[in-house]
């Protein structure tokens, strides 16, 4: 006797997995980023989600105009004072679980307006939570996939269970304290002997020439 229809083609392809693992698979390989771009590191975001780099294969191809559909906010670029308000109203518009990559060495610290830049933001790690630090200047679209796949690793470790407490019964869940999430260890170092601050080279523009008469 032949089996059902339905048997043969389930036995051997079904999948046991938790809720847990499931959902943050979901969400780890449909990533929604905002388009969202501030100076120059934003060219090298769009190289990264053109055809050469295909940011697309990470399943996070589908930059969104609106913060209302996006979860991760990469800001790509300087962050002025006057932008800073902006953004972080558009990260308080992203909805939970949301995430943010500092793109860039001047998003990261400052740049290279760090000692004289009165007007820029010395890090936007200031104004709105940073998950991952992409630094360079700018970071060239590999380094950005590598920064989205750190992204993906915190998702893969996010919980949603909750544990008993020790005075709650086995059948009282209500007073239950979340579980750490398990944070990613890093895949490697990029630890480097950095060279002792130098002073910045300043009055090299100066104009030292007299005008005749």
């Amino acid at each position: 006797m032949t089996q059902p229809w339905i048997e043969a083609r389930i036995e051997e392809n079904v999948l046991v997995t938790t809720v847990e693992q499931a959902i943050n698979w979901a969400r780890q390989s449909s990533i929604w980023p905002l388009t969202f771009g501030l100076a120059c590191c934003a060219i090298e975001m769009m190289a990264a989600g053109a055809s050469r780099y295909d940011i697309d294969r990470f399943g996070a191809g589908a930059f969104r105009a609106t913060p209302r559909q996006a979860d991760l906010m990469i800001v790509a670029g300087t962050v002025t004072y006057k932008m800073a308000g902006r953004v972080k109203r558009l990260y308080d518009m992203m909805p939970d679980p949301k995430f943010v990559m500092a793109m860039g060495a001047c998003t990261v610290g400052g740049g290279p307006y760090f000692k004289y830049g009165y007007h820029v933001v010395k890090g936007v790690d200031l104004v709105v939570p940073v998950d991952v630090y992409c630094p360079g200047c700018p970071p060239r679209p590999e380094a950005l996939l590598e920064g989205l796949m750190r992204v993906q690793d915190k998702i893969r470790g996010h919980k949603i269970a909750k544990r008993k407490t020790a005075d709650s019964s086995l059948l009282d869940f209500s007073r239950g304290v979340k579980v750490d999430d398990e944070l990613p260890v890093p895949h490697h170092t990029g630890y480097v002997e950095a060279p002792a601050d130098q002073e910045p080279l300043i009055g090299h523009q100066e104009i030292t020439a007299k005008r005749d008469g």
